[in-house]
This record gives C-alpha cells, structure tokens and sequence, in this order.
C-alpha cells in the first residue's frame, strides 16, 4: 500500500457492512494480510469485506468489461480471499459512487469478477433518506445435484444448490436456531460439489412468499445479511413451492429476512434475478499510512 495517507469510507447494506477503498487510477496493491487488518472489528476499520473502487480499465481482471462498464468491484472477503461477486456489496459500491458524485442515480453498470451487473439508483425520498437500490444479479444456475447434505453438530439437513456467480447450499429448516452459532463454515457433503468452498443459507418460512434466512459466508463467517444468499433462497425456495417463472411466463417476488433487514428478490421469465434494498455510507476517513 501507499506511504501516504489513504482515504477510505464505511458503508452497508442490510448490516452487511464494508470497508470502501478509494482506487480510481488502480495504483493500489491490498494484500490478503492488510484485507484482514482492515476488517478486524477490534485492531481495524472493521467490515465483512472490503471494496475497492476502481476504473476498470485500470485494472487487469477487469479491463475486458471496460467498454460495458467504466467501474469495477474489486470484492475481497473479510479475510483477504477473493469472492466473484457480493450482492450487498455492489448495492454499496453503487451508492459510493453516487456520494462521491462520480455517477448521478439512475442505471449504472458495474463490473465484478462474475461479470457486469446492472444496477438501478433510486433518488432520494422526501426526507433525504437515500433510495433503495435496486441490482440484477444475473441468472440463476441450478445445477441439480442430489444428496447434497448440510450439518451442524448432529443435525442435517438436504440442501439445494444455487449458483449466482457464486455458490450457495440452501437448506430449510424448522427454526433458524438449528444452525447454531455459525463461527464454524457448516459441514456440507458430498465436499467435491463445492471445490472452493460454499457459503450456507439456513431458511424457515414467515407467510406466503416471504421467508428469513441466517448465512454462513465463506471467507467471512456469519454475516447480518448475504444479498447472493438472498437470490439464492428465493429461487430455491419458488422451486420448493412449484413456481418457475420460466414456465409460467410471469415474475416471482419474495421477501427475504435477513438479521440485518429485509430485502425483496424478483426472478422474471427470462431467468434475471433481481434484488432490492438499502445501502448506506455511514463513515469516512484516511488510513495512517504506518499502520498497515
């Protein structure tokens, strides 16, 4: 990292919370150590990953998409490794970039390392309060393995397995208090599905189209909220009730509770899933530039 003083800002979405790293021009080099100082919620900044905000022309893993999308969303887990995509984080990504007047609200693309994501800005509401964001996060792959099983302690459960740039295991259960504590990644079987690891969703119903959900991210630990793992629960849990919007030729929307609010996913006919909710800059400052 730099010598000089490096500003950075802090910023959520649905307390799935960030570290935002200013980096336009890309001259930055964050390693995976100073990814995890900057996250520790006692010796840094705190965060369950960070952004990096570049041009994407400035940056070799996305300098392909540059011609789609002048931004890129360098995502980085809480423990330095790196993710293909972050469905809260692009929501924040997307509001920096309309608090640091680079864009005005309204559609915006961003590039990921999942590919680009279109993303919708609402403007401010009457009283100041920033509009939600809106982002479609692509398609979902269901690839249909069976006997995909997720344990904590003794328990277990069958597992559906959703791919949305990046994998899921969505298991439902009776209470959310059957998956424990969540500091440990939940065991999930058979391992060769999920060769890089998997995050873990445990769902249980509220009403018709509307659940709540607790997720183990890989890299990261429990999180108050998974914008992917929201995807991922409501395209599994239409399948588990018998919608598919595929066939029957109209958009599907639930409601997903997360610890950390609540956001409403719509999976349309052509397969796009798309995901709205808050995100908010809370924080900015400048990093001493000794301390990494």
């Amino acid at each position: 990292m730099s010598s000089a003083p490096i500003p950075f800002l802090k910023g959520h979405g649905t307390e799935n919370d960030f570290v935002i790293v200013p980096d336009p021009d890309g001259l930055l080099e964050i390693t995976a150590a100073q990814v995890a100082r900057l996250c520790d919620r006692r010796a840094g900044i705190g965060g369950d990953g960070l952004l990096r905000v570049v041009r994407s022309a400035n940056d070799p893993a996305a300098a392909e998409l540059a011609d789609r999308a002048e931004w890129f969303m360098d995502y980085r887990n809480s423990d330095g490794s790196i993710a293909e995509m972050c469905g809260n984080g692009v929501r924040v990504f997307a509001r920096y970039l309309v608090h640091a007047g680079l864009v005005a609200p309204g559609p915006l693309a961003v590039a990921t390392r999942a590919g680009v994501r279109r993303v919708s800005i609402a403007g401010p509401a009457a009283d100041g309060t920033p509009g939600e964001v809106t982002v479609d996060m692509g398609r979902a792959r269901l690839p249909g393995e069976d006997g995909i099983e997720v344990g904590v302690g003794a328990r277990h459960w069958p597992a559906r397995n959703v791919n949305m740039g990046n994998p899921h295991a969505v298991a439902f259960v009776a209470d959310l208090d059957e998956a424990g504590d969540l500091l440990a990644a939940p065991r999930v079987t058979p391992a060769a599905v999920y060769p890089d690891g998997v995050n873990v969703e445990f769902v249980v119903d509220r009403g018709e189209r509307h659940v709540a959900m607790r997720v183990h991210e890989r890299g990261s630990g429990e999180t108050r909220s998974c914008g992917t793992g929201a995807c991922a629960v409501a395209v599994a849990a239409a399948r588990r009730d018998g919608v598919d919007p595929a066939v029957t030729g109209e958009p599907v929307s639930y409601t997903v509770d997360v610890p950390g609010g609540r956001l409403v996913i719509t999976e349309h006919p052509d397969g796009r899933v798309e995901k709205t909710g808050p995100a908010v800059i809370v924080a900015g400052g400048e990093l001493e530039p000794g301390w990494l």
